[in-house]
């Protein structure tokens, strides 16, 4: 995992009056490029924040994307995230972010990304967030496509592994026989074809968020759309995917690449 701390974002934005609504705007250097909403990981916890994908962000801005980070409230003691805030805040910042760059890129005499709905790309529980954004998108703040990244794609069996000591609890407020009506509502799956290109990538190593998760989303999601892809990547870990340096990174612009034709 990349330990030292990325180039500054070009510009913060703001989508609310919470602390943590904000995002981190990284304009390329040549050319207006579309616009890509990079959600983190960090099993939804607020000692993790968009920090950590400053990296991936930096990279794809080097590739001609105009990106932004999405902060959003998360888990912890004194944290005010989870159900429904969390989910809440991915609906607004998404929404609001194509207006906010545009605006961001015009104050810094920049081209502004191009025409058309935003990708979403999210790593690991940001993965969750951003399947479940793909499903629950207003009609018109639809993403142009979508790239999750290791996603922690089934909560019920992520509750069942207990991944990173209780996260999905953590999330949901209680188990899935308590707060049943949340698991449903926080469901990644889609229950209708959204006719939305969308690509995951994951490791056949991975550590942190097992591979079966997305064996299993994709083998259901399967059954009501087929715009749906799982790409398996032999002997990759959690982290090599957000890591610009690594041997899978060619592998996760190619995918971003595929969602853009």
């Amino acid at each position: 995992m990349l330990v030292l701390p990325a180039p500054p974002p070009d510009a913060v934005v703001r989508y609310g009056p919470h602390a943590d609504h904000v995002a981190d705007v990284r304009l390329p250097s040549r050319g207006p490029g579309p616009l890509v909403v990079v959600i983190h990981g960090g099993f939804w916890r607020a000692e993790y924040d968009r920090a950590h994908t400053g990296h991936l962000a930096a990279a794809l801005a080097d590739l001609g994307y105009a990106v932004a980070q999405l902060e959003y409230r998360r888990t912890g003691a004194d944290a005010e995230g989870g159900w429904p805030a969390t989910f809440e805040d991915v609906v607004a910042g998404v929404g609001a972010l194509p207006a906010l760059v545009a605006a961001a890129a015009d104050a810094l005499g920049r081209p502004a990304p191009t025409a058309g709905p935003p990708i979403v790309v999210g790593h690991s529980a940001g993965g969750h967030l951003a399947l479940w954004y793909a499903a629950h998108a207003p009609s018109d703040a639809v993403p142009g496509g979508v790239l999750a990244l290791a996603p922690v794609a089934d909560l019920v069996e992520a509750h069942r592994l207990d991944l990173d000591g209780g996260a999905v609890e953590a999330l949901l407020g209680g188990d899935p026989t308590a707060r049943s009506a949340a698991y449903a509502a926080a469901d990644p799956l889609p229950s209708i074809s959204l006719r939305l290109p969308t690509v995951i990538l994951h490791g056949t190593t991975d550590a942190q968020v097992p591979i079966d998760l997305s064996r299993r989303f994709v083998a259901a999601a399967g059954t009501v759309d087929s715009q749906i892809t799982l790409l398996e990547l032999p002997e990759v870990g959690h982290f090599e995917l957000i890591d610009p340096r690594s041997a899978a990174w060619g592998k996760v612009t190619e995918a971003l690449r595929s969602l853009r034709r």
